[in-house]
């Protein structure tokens, strides 16, 4: 539920970061409304990382201002971690400890007054459904309990925004939907949640309004049926018989965008070369058989739907967000990135 008064209560503009000879932001900019569930869509390697940890004081741009609820988080970056609750992607949860003991040591390093602390954590528990494994170890947690856990630490001192890195990454349907329901609660209740992810599905559920970041930017923004209506048309994903190689879908991309009623052809290459296309009118579908048909291209599959995120994606970026991501896995180089990570 987006705040009436279109208060933004995070503002970052023209965000400039580089490691080494690496653009990972290139001037982003991102404007969060009060009591909005706001999501951050893109690939692995987009940046999305880098924006939420300078969000939180905890790296420094080379250039850009970054602000929280009025103040500025580079000069005053001690007032601003009152302000936020943050989640990082890799949970950090000590095994030794049971779920309540490190929720007291985290209410203790808020400097919690202790009555309101254990008050907290009782509805916190109650909230995330811990009671039954909460004063166990955390090292007998599954996947799904610990980021319960690491989400209750990250509200303990009820911050005005929450701050998420791939929140269900790697979890089960079920800790997924638990997931899903609490920060829908916390939306409600007023709480500013921002949170990035490369599940599609994710985002077009959870998602007030949402930025697709690609190469450290943002190259599109908006509310989900705002994005997906401004592409109008049907999506159609065609396969053709014997399609194997690139040059064969080029020369197929070609056949198909000079037909009249065809708005837009890209070839998917993380699907074997499948086509995908947007087109005004399904009418048109018979019509390209059959030029298909003529070249010698049958039609070995065809299917429909309306546009999607990954269709805006599409879009703006000429690949699919499952391509976006199989570019990044090929580029990355193992080594270079265990140094980055050991700084």
């Amino acid at each position: 539920m987006v705040s009436r008064s279109g208060e933004r209560v995070i503002e970052l503009q023209h965000l400039s970061k580089h490691y080494g000879s690496v653009q990972a932001l290139d001037g982003l900019s991102l404007h969060v409304p009060q009591g909005c569930l706001y999501g951050l869509l893109g690939p692995n390697g987009a940046g999305k990382t880098t924006c939420l940890r300078i969000l939180c004081t905890l790296l420094a741009p080379d250039s850009g201002t970054v602000s929280v609820a009025g103040v500025d988080a580079l000069a005053q970056p001690r007032q601003v971690r009152r302000l936020l609750g943050y989640v990082a992607q890799e949970v950090a949860i000590d095994k030794i400890l049971s779920g309540r003991e490190l929720l007291r040591l985290q209410g203790d390093l808020y400097h919690l007054p202790t009555s309101e602390r254990d008050r907290r954590i009782a509805e916190l528990i109650d909230l995330l459904g811990m009671e039954e494994w909460i004063d166990r170890r955390c090292g007998s947690y599954s996947g799904g309990m610990r980021r319960r856990l690491d989400l209750a630490t990250g509200l303990l001192h009820r911050p005005r925004v929450l701050v998420l890195d791939e929140p269900t990454v790697g979890l089960d349907i079920e800790s997924r939907s638990a997931i899903w329901q609490v920060l829908r609660q916390l939306r409600d209740q007023g709480t500013t949640v921002l949170l990035s992810s490369h599940y599609l599905e994710e985002v077009d559920a959870l998602a007030d309004r949402l930025a697709i970041v690609e190469a450290g930017r943002v190259i599109a923004e908006g509310t989900p049926s705002e994005l997906k209506g401004a592409l109008g048309g049907d999506r159609v994903t065609l396969r053709v018989r014997e399609f194997s190689t690139a040059e064969e879908a080029e020369r197929v991309r070609g056949l198909l965008v000079a037909c009249g009623g065809v708005r837009q052809v890209v070839v998917n290459r993380a699907q074997g070369y499948s086509l995908n296309l947007v087109v005004d009118d399904t009418a048109v579908l018979e019509t390209l058989r059959h030029q298909l048909m003529q070249a010698d291209l049958p039609v070995f599959a065809l299917a429909q739907s309306r546009p999607s995120l990954d269709d805006v994606y599409l879009q703006a970026t000429g690949r699919t967000l499952m391509d976006a991501e199989l570019a990044v896995a090929g580029s990355r180089d193992p080594k270079a990135e265990r140094k980055q990570a050991m700084r």
